[in-house]
């Protein structure tokens, strides 16, 4: 087995990758704050060490190599398609781009960009106006945005995940969380009863597939 040494190395689509999303999620986060720029960094960070390890240097397969050419001793380990790491270890046949785990992949990934832009648009127009963001996406979450960067990074994850990604995934998740009650905290000290009746018709991160409005009785 020969590995294919043309798939790596390419130290120059690490960097365009990374700044591109880099720079598409800084146009829509603006980070202001210390708090900010820390959520900024840490994303970043991942999408760094995703490209690194998909166009530069495969720490993962290196790590995993003799666990894999266990699992399957025909496959070219350190190939660009053995990167996609589930679709190796399921055994998917044909270009890994094409099977439907790498769309599910691409929709979750293009789903969390689209929610972020459009979470950015609303927030932005509430700041501008000192208003309570309660339109567009956030009638139906509270925290589009934080939603927004999980959906990315679990798509990325379902197409090339890598053991430094996989570490880092939780860690994010449980800092977005406490972000998140903690900006809820300051948006009630302004806010009062307002956003107490937000928060009660409105999830945090993950929509309701439907809200019926229904009306219980009171017990006499």
């Amino acid at each position: 087995m020969h590995a294919s040494t043309s798939a790596y190395g390419l130290w120059s689509l690490v960097i365009i990758n990374s700044l591109i999303f880099m720079i598409f999620v800084f146009s829509f986060t603006k980070p202001k704050t210390q708090r900010d720029w820390r959520t900024f960094g840490t994303f970043s960070a991942f999408l760094i060490a995703l490209f690194t390890e998909m166009y530069g240097f495969p720490l993962t397969l290196y790590l995993l190599s003799g666990w894999l050419g266990q699992l399957n001793p025909n496959i070219d380990i350190f190939s660009h398609n053995a990167g996609h790491l589930l679709s190796t270890v399921l055994d998917l046949r044909g270009d890994p781009h094409f099977n439907g785990l790498h769309i599910l992949s691409s929709v979750f990934i293009a789903g969390g960009l689209i929610l972020l832009a459009a979470a950015w648009k609303v927030l932005y127009a509430a700041q501008q106006s000192s208003t309570l963001a309660t339109t567009g996406v956030y009638v139906r979450l509270r925290h589009p945005q934080y939603s927004a960067f999980v959906l990315v990074m679990v798509g990325f994850l379902l197409q090339w995940p890598t053991l430094p990604t996989m570490i880092m995934f939780p860690i994010l998740v449980v800092m977005y969380w406490r972000l998140a009650l903690r900006e809820e905290r300051e948006v009630a000290a302004v806010f009062g009863d307002e956003y107490q009746r937000y928060t009660a018709r409105t999830p945090r991160f993950i929509p309701k597939i439907r809200n019926h409005d229904r009306v219980t009785p009171r017990a006499a």
